[in-house]
């Protein structure tokens, strides 16, 4: 784990401890998601970690649209997880991939009860194939080297 990704899973472990600000229920169920990436080429390195108790990783699930355009959903395991995915899209030129979204999160601050959102920028790129994909994905500036093997179902539907 590099400085970097500690510093990021560090703060995020630290707003969701603190309790300053609380993330507002996703209105998606885990169920709505299974459904939503069921048909999707999908990618993890997504672990349950005992001592934690905790999954850590990503999963990405791709979908190829028509010639090179590509859009995939992104979910990230570390601090504060997102049940919804984040919507990215791109290109993809031979195995080549790239591509951008906003990782937008609906925050309530404490004890105000003060709505606060945040926008992440996130930016992904690497090689994909039938087994892996392997390459970087950036939040908020913060990269992260990746390599996702391929899977049936993201990790909230592996039940």
């Amino acid at each position: 784990m590099t400085f970097s990704r500690i510093f990021r899973v560090d703060i995020l472990t630290l707003i969701s401890l603190v309790g300053f600000v609380a993330p507002i229920a996703s209105q998606k169920t885990s169920e709505d998601e299974c459904g939503r990436t069921a048909h999707l080429q999908t990618y993890s390195n997504a672990v349950f970690v005992k001592e934690a108790g905790d999954v850590v990783g990503f999963d990405l699930a791709f979908h190829q649209r028509n010639g090179n355009s590509i859009t995939a959903l992104l979910y990230d395991y570390e601090g504060v997880p997102n049940e919804d995915g984040i919507s990215v899209s791109g290109e993809i030129s031979g195995r080549e991939v790239t591509m951008k979204g906003n990782w937008v999160l609906h925050l309530i601050e404490e004890p105000s009860k003060k709505e606060v959102i945040e926008t992440h920028p996130v930016e992904i790129s690497g090689t994909l194939d039938s087994k892996r994909f392997r390459g970087t994905i950036k939040i908020s500036g913060v990269a992260t080297p990746v390599t996702l093997k391929r899977v049936n179902h993201i990790w909230m539907c592996r039940c």
